[in-house]
């Protein structure tokens, strides 16, 4: 019988690094979006899209590792994640065949996403919950206030440009997610299409 990885003592690793070591003025990437975001959209889709036990595990354990690396750096974060996760896990349990499939599922969330796997899809489309969630509208204001904590600043009309481009090339892989998700996503577009007229009326 293969022995399977300490899931619960990884997770209680990655939300203690999160807790004390993300900058304060992380506002979207932040302990909140891992924990009460991701992971639980995360396993909601892996329900819903009949994931076995074995495989929800590994999911689950990529989204709560998912974003670890922002505690280094926001450039690159995911591959920060994941040699952070290719350090962590082997002290937990997992396996070199365990590791492969959290590196996958990290590397997912990078954008632009181009999933291959099944765990893969899920957990790029987990990640991109907020696009069709009903808490868009504030997601999308810690953001674009994380962003200026960076430095990166945008006026009115290019934040609803940024937001309308990401939102034209994005696309939800499973079924499930489309079905959640796809109305929400497209009413919050029209939305920012007419923050965007208004905006460029303004000017």
């Amino acid at each position: 019988m293969v022995k399977m990885p300490d899931f619960e003592k990884a997770r209680d690793y990655v939300l203690d690094r999160l807790e004390h070591e993300l900058l304060p003025g992380l506002t979207y990437h932040c302990l909140g979006h891992t924990q009460n975001e991701v992971v639980p959209a995360a396993d909601r889709l892996a329900t819903l899209e009949k994931v076995g036990d074995d495989d929800h595990l590994l999911l689950l354990t990529g989204a709560y590792f998912h974003d670890l690396g922002f505690i280094r750096q926001r450039q690159d974060h995911e591959l920060i994640s994941i040699q952070l996760a290719e350090q962590a896990l082997p002290g937990f349990g997992y396996s070199d065949a365990h590791i492969a499939v959290v590196r996958g599922i990290i590397q997912a969330t990078r954008l632009p996403q181009s999933p291959t796997t099944h765990l893969e899809r899920i957990m790029a489309d987990a990640d991109m919950d907020d696009l069709g969630n009903n808490d868009f509208w504030k997601r999308s204001n810690d953001l674009r206030q994380e962003f200026d904590y960076y430095d990166i600043k945008y006026t009115d009309e290019e934040w609803y440009t940024y937001q309308l481009r990401l939102m034209e090339s994005h696309k939800y892989f499973t079924d499930s997610e489309r079905v959640l998700r796809d109305t929400g996503k497209q009413q919050h577009k029209l939305e920012v299409k007419r923050l965007l007229v208004q905006a460029n009326q303004v000017k």
